[in-house]
């Protein structure tokens, strides 16, 4: 399986992060692009540089590089994960505009009638956003917001982080190992042993 990952200047990197290490580990072949203000807002959220984020994935491509593999429908991809999506990315999207590479991928995601998830990230939501929003869900984007569950009664941030983006993972048919899955009852929350 092979799958294409973008980071923008939205915060909230680390959920860009947590995708790469749970696709690395389910041995799902990522393709990562990192926009410029993608790479500036991790460099000052966390404390990874953007040659480990890059090493996480299978191959990287720069922003620029129209002529990349990703950006050809012949190139075959489950689909695409922009984690986390600025309004300016989302905006682009539902006016069709291919200003990056980041735009070009997610154009042909949809093109070719393959899966593309988005996650805003951004509060409060103005009316353009939820219209722009609307606008992709209406072309089958998948429409996923950073939303925290607390239903598995999260420790850390952490927690929260590793089961947002393995509901992300759900939707490529992934397993995400370790994810505590609503069964109707009460769950025992989460003990650290680190």
């Amino acid at each position: 399986m092979r799958l294409v990952v973008a980071i923008t200047g939205a915060t909230g990197t680390v959920y860009g992060i947590r995708l790469l290490e749970a696709l690395r580990d389910a041995k799902v072949e990522a393709h990562l692009i990192v926009s410029k203000w993608g790479q500036q807002t991790l460099e000052h959220e966390t404390t990874q540089s953007i040659d480990h984020v890059r090493s996480l994935a299978h191959r990287w491509y720069q922003p620029g590089d129209f002529a990349a593999a990703v950006s050809s429908g012949s190139f075959l991809t489950a689909g695409m994960v922009i984690i986390p999506c600025s309004m300016r990315t989302l905006a682009s999207l539902a006016c069709g505009l291919s200003e990056n590479l980041i735009h070009r991928a997610a154009e042909v995601t949809l093109k070719e009638r393959r899966k593309l998830v988005v996650a805003p990230r951004e509060t409060p939501l103005t009316p353009i956003h939820l219209e722009n929003m609307l606008k992709l869900a209406n072309l089958g984007v998948v429409v996923m917001p950073p939303m925290p569950a607390f239903y598995s009664a999260p420790q850390s941030i952490d927690d929260l982080v590793t089961d947002f983006v393995a509901r992300v993972l759900d939707q490529y048919g992934v397993d995400a190992p370790g994810m505590r899955r609503w069964d109707g009852g009460k769950v025992a929350p989460l003990r650290r042993t680190d």
